[in-house]
C-alpha cells in the first residue's frame, strides 16, 4: 500500500500531515510512505529527516500521488488536482466542506474516497482523531500570545517601589476548547479573567479554570448545545439580550478574543462597531472566527487593522503560526483514524462505522455526507 503526503500550497498554511513519528508508525502498519520533497518545510522538519524514519522522497506532486492508495493532507487536494490521483484512492484531510462544494464535487468526479475530518464525531473513541480539538488548543493559546504582542501594557499586577501595575482584564467569548485553553493561558500570565458561552454547561469548566462566567441564562439556553458538543444558533431575542449584557461588559476589558463558530454557517457577530467604540484606547480584539465571516464587524483576514483607539487581530489560519506543534498532533490524529482499518497489511473503512460513516464525503463517484446532501 502506498501512502502520499502532500506539500501544503495555500496560502498561510505552514503544517505538514505527517511527521518522522508518524512515518514510523504508518511504516508499521505495513504502508510505503511517499513524501512530496519540502512538505515538511515550514514545520522545520527536512527531507532528511523523514528519509531517517524510512519514506521516499518524491520531487513533486504527480510522482507523489502516482499510484497511493491513501493520500494525506492538511487541506486536501485542489481541485484542478484531483484527476491525478487514482480512483478510489483515501483522500484524508480537513476538507471545510460546505464552503468549498465545487473542491469536494472535483474529489466525487475523479471517483476519490474522501474524509473531511472535521467531521469526526465528538464521541469517546474518537477523541483521539478529533483534528478540531487538537488545532483549536493551540490556537487559544496562540490567540492570548498574539494579544499580548499587541498590548501595550503588562499582564500581571506588579508591585513595585515606584507604584502598582494592574492587571490586565481579559475576556474570552466563546468558551469550547480554544476558549478553554485562552482562559487557562491568559490567568497563567496573570490577567482577571471572564468568559462568556450560550451553553450553560460552560460555566463549570470556565471557573474550574479560573476565570468569571458572564452569560444570560434563560429557557433558550437549556437547549443551546448540540449533540456533538457545539453551539447552537440562538434567536434573535436571545442574540439582543447577550449583545446588551457584552455591550456593558467590553467597556471594563482590556483584551477581547472571540472564538465562537457555528458548523457549516457564518460565524455569529459578538462584537459590532459600536461595541468597538466603547472599549478602551489601546485595548485588543483578536477574532479567531475572522475566516468565517468574524466575530467582530470591523476585523479582517489576514490583518492587524486598528479602528477607534482598538487593535484588531485577524490572523488567518492560526494554528498553522505553530506549525511545528499543530502538525504533529495533526498528524497523530491522522494515524489514529487510519489505525483501526489496517487489517493484515491492507486498509478496509469499516463503512457501517461511526467515525467513518460521519467523515466520509465523496465515494464512487457521488456526495454521500447526509450533511451536505441536505445543506446543513
Amino acid at each position: 500500500m502506498k501512502l502520499a503526503v502532500l506539500r501544503e500550497g495555500r496560502d498561510a498554511e505552514k503544517r505538514v500531515a505527517a511527521t518522522p513519528e508518524t512515518v514510523k508508525k504508518l511504516k508499521g502498519l505495513g504502508f510505503e510512505v511517499s513524501v512530496e520533497t519540502c512538505a515538511g518545510a515550514l514545520a522545520h522538519i527536512p527531507d532528511s529527516a523523514y528519509t531517517g524514519a524510512g519514506a521516499i522522497i518524491d520531487p513533486d506532486l504527480e510522482t507523489t500521488l502516482k499510484d497511493a492508495d491513501v493520500i494525506l493532507s492538511v487541506q486536501g487536494l485542489e481541485a484542478a488536482d484531483a484527476a491525478k490521483a487514482k480512483k478510489g484512492a483515501a483522500l484524508i484531510a480537513i476538507l471545510n466542506p460546505f464552503q468549498e462544494r465545487g473542491r469536494i464535487k472535483a474529489y466525487a468526479d475523479a471517483g476519490l474516497m474522501a474524509f473531511a475530518m472535521e467531521f469526526v464525531p465528538r464521541i469517546t473513541r474518537a477523541q483521539t482523531m478529533d483534528v478540531l480539538s487538537s488545532q483549536s488548543n493551540l490556537a487559544g493559546y496562540k490567540a492570548v500570545l498574539d494579544a499580548a504582542y499587541e498590548y501595550g501594557r503588562a499582564f500581571p499586577m506588579m508591585m513595585t517601589a515606584a507604584g502598582t501595575v494592574p492587571p490586565a482584564k481579559v475576556m474570552i467569548m466563546g468558551a469550547g476548547v480554544a476558549g478553554l485553553q485562552a482562559i487557562a493561558t491568559a490567568k497563567r500570565l496573570g490577567a482577571i479573567v471572564s468568559a462568556t458561552d450560550v451553553r450553560p454547561v460552560a460555566k463549570e469548566q470556565v471557573e474550574s479554570l479560573g476565570g468569571k462566567f458572564v452569560m444570560v441564562e434563560d429557557e433558550e439556553t437549556k437547549a443551546a448545545e448540540t449533540e456533538g458538543g457545539y453551539a447552537k444558533e440562538m434567536s434573535d431575542e436571545y442574540k439582543a439580550k447577550q449583545a446588551a449584557l457584552i455591550a456593558e461588559t467590553l467597556t471594563k476589558q482590556d483584551i477581547v478574543i472571540t472564538t465562537a463558530l457555528i458548523p457549516g454557517r457564518k460565524a455569529p457577530v459578538l462584537i459590532t462597531e459600536d461595541m468597538v467604540k466603547t472599549m478602551k484606547p489601546g485595548s485588543v480584539i483578536v477574532d479567531l472566527a475572522v475566516e468565517s465571516g468574524g466575530n467582530c464587524e470591523l476585523s479582517k483576514p489576514g490583518e492587524v487593522v486598528e479602528a477607534f483607539g482598538v487593535k484588531i487581530i485577524g490572523h488567518k489560519n492560526v494554528p498553522s503560526r505553530l506549525a511545528a506543534d499543530s502538525s504533529a498532533l495533526y498528524a497523530r490524529n491522522l494515524v489514529h483514524f487510519i489505525t483501526p482499518h489496517v487489517t493484515e497489511g491492507a486498509l478496509v473503512f469499516d463503512f457501517e462505522d461511526q467515525i467513518i460513516a460521519d467523515t466520509l464525503v465523496t465515494k464512487d463517484g457521488a456526495i454521500v455526507n447526509d450533511r451536505l446532501k441536505e445543506g446543513e
